[in-house]
C-alpha cells in the first residue's frame, strides 16, 4: 500500500491536471462509465463538525475508493484548516487498499477545478470580469484556476465579513489583476463570471441582481439547508451540475425543486457538454449556471493522478497492510 501525505501534495499537483482528472471524470459519468455512490455526510454533535464519506467507481480509470473528511470549523483557532479529509483508494480487481492519500489541499484543487471547467465550456467567451462571492480559504484557488479560462482584465469580490477580502485583493495583485470590494448589485451588475464559495444557508445572489449573460458556478452548497444563490435565480438560469441526483438532493438546486419552480429534467450534466452531447450555452444572453455540489469521483481522480505521480518521483511511502 502507498501512502502520500499531505504535505507532498503541493509539489506534486499542478491546477492543469487537477483540470483535466476532472474534467475526464465529469465525461465518464455523463457516458455511463463512471458512478457515485451515496453521499453519508451527518453532523456528529461534537464541536459542530460536519463529517462523512464520499465514494464512487470509474471503470474507465479503474478508480474505486472514497474521500472520508468534513468540516471543523475550531480548527482555524488551531492552526489548521477546517475542511479536513483523505482519500482512499482501492484494487477494483482484488478490494485491497492501493494507497492513502491527504485529501485538504486536493478538496480544494479538485473544487476549483470543478468551476474551471464550467466556466471553460459555458461562460461567455468574451467575459471580461470575474466576481467572488465569498473570501475563505477556497477563494483563492477558485480564483487561481478561473483566470486560466478566461481573459480576465478585473476581480470584483463581496463577502460577509469585510475584514477577510484582502484575501482576494491579495490573490488578485497575485494574478496580475485589479481588485475591488463592491456590493451584490454592483457585482450581478458588472461581473461577466461569478463564483460562489460559502457556507450559507440563506441565499445571497437575487435573481433580479444578475445581468443577462452571466455564468454562475455556485461551488459551497453540498449540504442539504445550504444555500448561495435565490431559487428564482435557479429557474432563471440554463442549468448545469456534475451529478443531477446531488444536485436535487444537497446541492443548490434543491430549493428551486423544492419551491416548485424547475424539475429534474430542467438541470443537464456538465459531462455532457464536455463529451459534446450537450451543446452548452443556448445563447449571449442566457444565464448559466453550475450547481457544483462536489462528489468523490473528483477526489478518486486527483488522488490517482497524484499516487501515480508520486510513485514515479519516490515521494510515495509504500508500506506492508
Amino acid at each position: 500500500m502507498w501512502i502520500v501525505p499531505e504535505a507532498a501534495i503541493a509539489d506534486l499537483i499542478t491546477p492543469e491536471a487537477s483540470f483535466t482528472a476532472v474534467e475526464s471524470v465529469f465525461g465518464a459519468m455523463s457516458r455511463g462509465d463512471a458512478y457515485n455512490f451515496p453521499v453519508i455526510r451527518e453532523a456528529i454533535g461534537h464541536g459542530d463538525a460536519l463529517y462523512g464519506f464520499k465514494s464512487g467507481f470509474d471503470r474507465t480509470g479503474l478508480n474505486l475508493g472514497l474521500k472520508s473528511g468534513g468540516y471543523f470549523p475550531g480548527n482555524e483557532a488551531k492552526g489548521l484548516t477546517n475542511h479536513q479529509s483523505t482519500v482512499f483508494l482501492f484494487d477494483a480487481d482484488t478490494g485491497q487498499c492501493r494507497a492513502v492519500v491527504g485529501g485538504n489541499l486536493l478538496t480544494a484543487l479538485r473544487t476549483a477545478a470543478a468551476s474551471s471547467v464550467s466556466i471553460n465550456y459555458l461562460a461567455r467567451k468574451d467575459a471580461k470580469v470575474l466576481g467572488m462571492i465569498g473570501a475563505g480559504h477556497q477563494s483563492a484557488f477558485q480564483m487561481r484556476a478561473a483566470v486560466q479560462q478566461r481573459d480576465f482584465e478585473r476581480v470584483i469580490g463581496w463577502n460577509f465579513d469585510p475584514e477577510m477580502l484582502p484575501r482576494l485583493a491579495d490573490t488578485a495583485a497575485e494574478l496580475g489583476l485589479p481588485f475591488e470590494a463592491v456590493d451584490l448589485d454592483q457585482m450581478g451588475a458588472e461581473a461577466d463570471v461569478i463564483i460562489t464559495i460559502t457556507s450559507s444557508f440563506s441565499p445571497i445572489l437575487m435573481a433580479t441582481q444578475v445581468k443577462p449573460g452571466t455564468h454562475i458556478a455556485c461551488m459551497g452548497t453540498d449540504t442539504v439547508g445550504k444555500q448561495e444563490v435565490d431559487a428564482a435565480l435557479v429557474a432563471r438560469a440554463q442549468v448545469f451540475t456534475d451529478e443531477i441526483a446531488q444536485s436535487i438532493s444537497l446541492g443548490e438546486c434543491q430549493h428551486a425543486i423544492a419551491a416548485g419552480l424547475i424539475n429534474q429534467n430542467d438541470i443537464s450534466e456538465i459531462g455532457s457538454v464536455v463529451n459534446g452531447t450537450h451543446s452548452g450555452r443556448s445563447s449571449d444572453e442566457a444565464i448559466t449556471l453550475f450547481d457544483g455540489t462536489g462528489v468523490g469521483l473528483q477526489d478518486l481522480a486527483v488522488a490517482a493522478t497524484v499516487v501515480d505521480l508520486a510513485i514515479e518521483r519516490g515521494v510515495a511511502v509504500e508500506v506492508d497492510f
